[in-house]
């Protein structure tokens, strides 16, 4: 019989400032990926919605409150490798949140925080998962 892989929702988020600059957030070193940007997010916990899950991460890693109406699902990422956990990011965009992000001490994901035009993300050395959402920046940034 045949291994069915566990999924393993990842909730992410392209958060886009007024001058069409996205967020990107650097993986600690030592970390899976670590020294690699990456949208901010993470998974979802089990009996959590996907809103809710982005919400908390996003108050964790950056410490801002994200408009649970401003967000607009638009686009996921699959794991592609065989056997094992296969993880999906799933890709939000945000226009409007409440604070200033930053990157907390306490934040155990990230070490940097930065604001990039999709073609400077694009020169990024970034996640496997997050190379085809890097890939459609310039499209997710002109929707409206």
């Amino acid at each position: 019989m045949k291994e069915i892989p566990t999924i393993v929702p990842v909730v992410a988020v392209a958060l886009i400032g007024a001058d069409g600059r996205v967020l990107l957030q650097k993986r600690r070193a030592g970390a899976r990926h670590g020294g690699l940007w990456e949208f901010p997010g993470g998974k979802v916990e089990p009996r959590e919605s996907l809103e809710s899950a982005l919400l908390r991460e996003i108050d964790e890693e950056l410490g801002i409150a994200l408009r649970r109406e401003a967000l607009r699902p638009v686009t996921f990422s699959a794991d592609p490798a065989p056997g094992g956990d296969r993880h999906v990011i799933l890709l939000y965009t945000c226009r409007a949140w409440a604070g200033e992000p930053r990157c907390p001490e306490q934040n155990p994901a990230g070490e940097a925080i930065g604001w990039f035009t999709p073609a400077e993300a694009a020169t990024l050395e970034v996640p496997p998962l997050d190379v085809a959402l890097v890939a459609q920046l310039a499209r997710i940034v002109a929707e409206p």
